[in-house]
């Protein structure tokens, strides 16, 4: 079997790297393709990986195809792939938006997976959330899962409405919990401590509290009330917060990013 990831961006080099660990791909199944020579020459210093400058030198050979640029190169992308593709083919997308319909008539194939990775795929703890089209079997969904498990944990859900949900939690998510994690780094400092100190005060803490929460079936508000006790500090702090509207808050910042990733995926 041999895959080829279109596209030598973070996220597309990220998941050629897990790929190539996976106990269902031999070494040097992996092609790469990408039109930037800088890329390319990133790309073919991998011992493990094909860099290739020529969609006919690539497509035509894979029986994987994991389509990983920007949306708004899709058409000119598969106007030159849509002659060089064949029905028994399987294609994995990560661009954001561009829904399953819309690459099939595009491509004239049916085979088709819409994945919503983060970021955290880069050191292997991402969420992949994803959906196939009713034409993919159940082995090829079986290798799917496989594939996309490199970088971390894979989700199949039910249709592609919730990709677009999963882009507004998981998706961008990590830009949510850097954003706290920015705000409480900014408070320590002004506490006094050095910038080093405050990553450390504030990275361990994150890092500890999302290991008790994964280790124990508590929900958030049980360990908030475990933290905080009446009239203490961390009661000061969550009172703050309500106050503040911040769980609204955090609520419609999800939801606005729920709903960009539905406009998108009226373009296409």
């Amino acid at each position: 079997m041999k895959v080829l990831v279109i596209g030598a961006g973070n996220m597309g080099l990220t998941y050629a790297t897990g790929m190539s660990k996976s106990k269902l791909l031999k070494k040097r199944n992996i092609m790469v393709l990408d039109k930037s020579k800088e890329k390319l020459e990133e790309v073919g210093k991998i011992a493990y990986f094909d860099a290739i400058d020529k969609i006919e030198d690539c497509v035509p050979q894979a029986d994987i195809i994991f389509l990983a640029v920007k949306p708004y190169h899709a058409e000119e992308l598969f106007q030159r792939m849509k002659k060089l593709v064949n029905p028994e083919q399987l294609f994995i997308s990560i661009m954001a938006g561009v829904t399953i319909n819309y690459i099939q008539e595009a491509l004239g194939i049916k085979k088709v997976v819409r994945a919503m990775p983060n970021l955290p795929a880069q050191v292997g703890k991402g969420l992949t959330s994803y959906v196939s089209a009713e034409e993919v079997s159940r082995l090829e969904l079986f290798m799917v899962e496989g594939l996309l498990d490199t970088t971390g944990k894979s989700l199949r859900v039910k249709n592609e409405k919730f990709i677009d949900a999963s882009t507004g939690i998981s998706g961008s998510g990590p830009a949510y919990v850097f954003y706290f994690m920015q705000s409480m780094m900014e408070a320590a400092l002004q506490m006094g401590f050095s910038e080093n100190v405050s990553k450390v005060l504030v990275s361990q803490t994150f890092t500890g509290a999302v290991e008790l929460f994964n280790q124990n079936n508590l929900n958030p508000d049980t360990w908030m009330e475990m933290v905080a006790s009446k009239g203490g500090t961390t009661r000061a702090a969550l009172d703050s917060m309500e106050d503040n509207n911040v769980n609204e808050l955090i609520k419609e910042a999800a939801f606005a990013a729920f709903g960009r990733a539905v406009e998108l995926g009226e373009e296409y």
